[in-house]
């Protein structure tokens, strides 16, 4: 059985004029569908989505100044930062009636969330305590 989520009708053309510029980026759609259902660091973005990493950092920073990311993320015992991003919206759905632009956003499902960032919390320990192959083999999970 297929579950319709209501979205959030956007009202401000400023905003509007925006999420249609992310959307024409490839890389930025791009990035949005790769992190839905499971964050990832814009390493991985960059290997799995053949994006160069500078742009993939200069992609998750715009996405995420304007909401449609999340970060979460954490500081190994060797100094080393370690963000993940994850899509905060599901579905962007636009329409162009009679002149007018219409957008609606659907959220992305918090019981997603929540069980990510379990797993998310479960790899940083291991990251701090092991070595960059478990992280490999980590990796492997995850995506299986």
């Amino acid at each position: 059985m297929q579950v319709l989520q209501q979205g959030k009708q956007v009202q401000e053309q400023t905003t509007k004029d925006t999420l249609l510029e992310i959307l024409a980026d490839k890389y930025s759609r791009t990035i949005l569908e790769s992190t839905i259902d499971m964050p990832k660091s814009a390493i991985d973005l960059s290997n799995e989505c053949g994006i160069p990493i500078s742009t993939a950092y200069r992609r998750v920073q715009r996405l995420h100044a304007h909401k449609l990311l999340g970060i979460s993320g954490s500081i190994s015992q060797d100094g080393k930062k370690y963000f993940l991003y994850k899509s905060k919206i599901k579905s962007i759905m636009t329409c162009f009636n009679n002149g007018a632009i219409e957008i609606e956003i659907v959220p992305n499902s918090t019981q997603n969330e929540n069980r990510n960032s379990k797993f998310f919390k479960t790899e940083m320990i291991i990251k701090n305590e092991n070595s960059i192959g478990t992280l490999n083999w980590i990796k492997r999970i995850k995506t299986a």
